[in-house]
């Protein structure tokens, strides 16, 4: 029996039922090694005063649809978190949990983390710290509907394929090329099995939402627009703090 054939009926069942609860795993167990030479990681690098990951935790924390928080962390770093979630009133963390050598095996010991009443589960990048509660409304919502639902945001740029030697070999039609974004929010059931299945054909995917399209679920796009940028490189910390404080001049009006 395939995979999709030994969940059809969990997924049939569910949706026949609203859903309320939901746990985020917020994944933040990476290096950094793009930002350069640096004293700490990514993660708690300082935004405009606050820890990257924190900022990315207080939007879930926030967020009246999420029932639950998960961090997946450097196994080093596991410490620096209750004295911040502290510090900022996050209290919907439940446990900050080791990550593991690849970010599927992170996600796989946040989902092992989680309540085991939670219908859906929501994966977020804790280097993507302008989510706000409206994206998270937004992919939920989009979640609750399809089983599977991520933020995004069309290309602007026309892409081109191109060879080894950096030769352009064809231009791909932009109007079908999206870039994904976190949070990625599925059934929880949905997801487990997508998960089994890649544990299973042992395939490493390069997202979540690669994970469900491997298994063949199909996932519902939802356009968050451009500033839930991810901090990968020294300047995307610049770009954040101009988007941040554009958004603040907007909320002093």
């Amino acid at each position: 029996m395939g995979i999709i054939e030994r969940f059809t009926g969990i997924l049939r069942a569910a949706s026949k039922k609203s859903f309320h609860r939901v746990s985020a795993i917020i994944v933040a167990a990476g290096s950094g090694s793009r930002m350069g030479e640096q004293n700490v990681t990514k993660q708690f690098m300082p935004l405009c005063g606050i820890p990257v990951v924190i900022r990315s935790a207080l939007a879930f924390e926030k967020s009246d649809y999420i029932d639950e928080i998960v961090i997946v962390a450097k196994e080093d770093e596991i410490s620096k978190y209750q004295p911040l979630l502290n510090k900022y009133g996050i209290k919907k963390v439940s446990s900050v949990v080791k990550g593991g050598q690849t970010r599927q095996d992170s996600v796989m010991n946040g989902m092992e983390a989680i309540s085991a009443k939670s219908d859906f589960v929501a994966i977020h990048d804790g280097a993507r710290p302008l989510v706000t509660q409206e994206i998270i409304k937004s992919v939920i919502l989009n979640a609750y509907k399809f089983k599977a639902a991520s933020a995004a945001a069309p290309s602007k740029d026309t892409p081109k394929m191109i060879s080894e030697n950096h030769f352009i070999e064809k231009t791909v039609e932009r109007d079908k090329l999206w870039l994904m974004q976190t949070p990625q929010i599925f059934h929880a059931d949905l997801y487990r099995a997508a998960l089994l299945n890649a544990v299973e054909k042992k395939f490493e995917g390069t997202d979540d939402c690669t994970l469900a399209e491997f298994a063949g679920f199909p996932v519902k796009v939802v356009d968050c627009g451009y500033e839930n940028i991810k901090i990968t490189t020294p300047v995307d910390i610049k770009i954040a703090e101009a988007i941040l404080t554009e958004r603040k001049k907007e909320n002093d009006k």
